[in-house]
């Protein structure tokens, strides 16, 4: 009874297919494709090895090969979308193949009907797309048998058969199965095979893209994948000065660039203890002559991430040009370039007390480790403003924030979460903690900087990154993956930007008149 049951066990193996697999494969081949042109020839099977063994490749059970499936590297620019089987695989030769080519091309899958159910296709189908990726191609393509099409091609065209599928309103053993592995129809079409009468000669062509190309790829200066950020969670104390100031600015600055971080940012008016020289004027005529300081602390704060190598998101610091107060956050590159994002929503407590107004723009900006956006504090409360971030491919929301008590922190904080969910980016918020005293409507801080990510299998359990002890002043080092944005995007669990009902709603920006 033992070794009958050894017999039936299965034992799968996924590898390259050998030319001694011969046999097995005709004998599947000629069992399901009894019209659309049999098997391949031992020579047509010979030439695809020898040009492409990576890319034929097979599952065995207990020695015998039980489903396969074979590819090819081309040009496709050489081919476009309307060719045809033949024309793709050179009448069989195989001398289409190019080892310079962009594309993977899928000339066949077939599966053992025995072993159908056992979900073998889906085992091929991505180990294909582990071979694009590793080869740097930009994309799979295959032309896809539609055979259930037969049953209604009298009722319905090959367009409209195609979206009943997409629709789950019809079943068709090829199509539904390749939709179902993140395939898309590029095109329909025709003659493709004209032998394949169940598919009345019509056919699907159909594409996976392969979301990590890298078209020119560089020895030197690619695109980061995983970007190391700092935050600084700023204990408020009395400075006497900017150059007291921008001391404690550089020991942090230095303390996380001594970790190598791409990015350090500063809480929300970090340079408000400096009010202090001017307690004996009212509010809003204080923050006006801190305003002086804001030219003066982003020369420096440039000077600082050229020196240390890393791009500062330099918190928030009051800017007044004589008529407007705004409130405003200096991204400083490493490069040397500056760019600023002002605060757009203005809280009823800064518009009483300061008469604070409001930004008119919004935008993403260009880093040399991703695209990142920046909402000042009760920005991040409006989750318009960062799905329009989102639109424009930000990766990482910087949100610099000042908060007096818990109640206000926990506002931000949780829509800072929120952003990270709705918008699959990362989102890192630090503030300040301690007391200023001598300082008018800035006299306590409460603060828990953090990182948060997505929630899904490819992040942490509980979407958080990182996170700071509570009213400590500390910092936090903590690196995220950009590329599992890429992934989240594409084939997460849910989808949010991909799965928007744009037909229904959209977020419209309104130009100031």
């Amino acid at each position: 009874m033992s070794k009958q049951r050894d017999e039936l066990e299965h034992r799968l193996k996924l590898r390259n297919i050998k030319l001694s697999d011969y046999d097995d494969i005709r004998e599947i081949m000629v069992t399901i494709y009894k019209e659309p042109g049999g098997a391949w020839t031992r020579q047509e099977l010979k030439n695809q090895l020898k040009v492409f063994p990576e890319g034929q490749i097979c599952i065995e059970d207990n020695g015998r090969v039980v489903a396969a499936a074979l590819s090819l590297i081309v040009d496709y620019t050489k081919f476009g979308d309307n060719h045809t089987y033949d024309q793709i695989t050179g009448y069989g030769k195989f001398d289409t193949h190019d080892d310079d080519g962009d594309t993977l091309y899928g000339t066949d899958v077939f599966v053992d009907k025995d072993y159908r159910g056992m979900r073998i296709g889906r085992r091929l189908y991505d180990a294909r797309k582990e071979l694009c990726e590793n080869l740097n191609l930009r994309s799979i393509i295959a032309g896809g048998r539609i055979p259930g099409y037969s049953k209604y091609f009298d009722q319905m065209t090959p367009r409209k058969y195609i979206d009943m599928v997409k629709s789950k309103e019809i079943f068709d053993p090829v199509l539904s199965f390749q939709l179902a592995n993140e395939f898309h129809v590029r095109k329909v079409i025709t003659k493709y095979l004209p032998e394949d009468t169940d598919s009345r000669a019509y056919a699907t062509l159909l594409e996976w893209i392969n979301i990590y190309y890298e078209k020119d790829e560089k020895l030197i200066g690619n695109k980061k994948s995983i970007v190391r950020l700092g935050l600084v969670q700023w204990k408020m104390r009395r400075f006497n000065s900017v150059d007291d100031l921008m001391q404690q600015v550089e020991f942090f600055v230095d303390t996380v660039s001594g970790y190598k971080s791409d990015f350090c940012l500063l809480p929300e008016f970090f340079n408000a203890p400096l009010l202090a020289e001017f307690n004996d004027m009212d509010a809003s005529e204080a923050i006006r002559n801190l305003a002086d300081y804001t030219d003066e602390i982003v020369s420096r704060m440039s000077d600082l991430a050229l020196s240390y190598n890393v791009n500062i998101i330099a918190g928030s610091m009051p800017e007044y040009d004589g008529k407007k107060l705004r409130n405003v956050s200096y991204l400083c590159r490493r490069d040397g370039t500056t760019d600023k994002q002002y605060k757009l929503h203005i809280t009823p407590d800064e518009q009483s007390y300061w008469g604070l107004q409001g930004g008119n723009g919004i935008r993403a900006f260009d880093t040399d480790a991703g695209k990142i956006g920046i909402l000042i504090c009760y920005d991040v409360e409006f989750p318009e403003l960062g799905r329009i971030l989102a639109e424009q491919e930000m990766d990482i929301l910087f949100v610099p924030y000042w908060t007096d008590t818990k109640n206000a922190f926990l506002r931000v904080n949780t829509c800072a979460k929120a952003r990270a969910v709705e918008n699959e980016c990362y989102v890192a918020i630090t503030g300040s903690v301690g007391n200023l005293p001598r300082v008018e409507n800035m006299d306590i801080q409460y603060s828990q900087s953090a990182i948060y990510s997505p929630s899904d299998f490819s992040f942490p359990h509980d979407a958080t990154v990182a996170q700071a002890a509570e009213n400590a002043e500390t910092t936090i080092v903590a690196d995220v993956d950009l590329d599992l944005l890429t992934k989240q995007r594409k084939a997460g669990s849910v989808r949010n930007l991909d799965q928007r009902r744009l037909d229904l709603y959209s977020i419209q920006w309104k130009k100031k008149k």
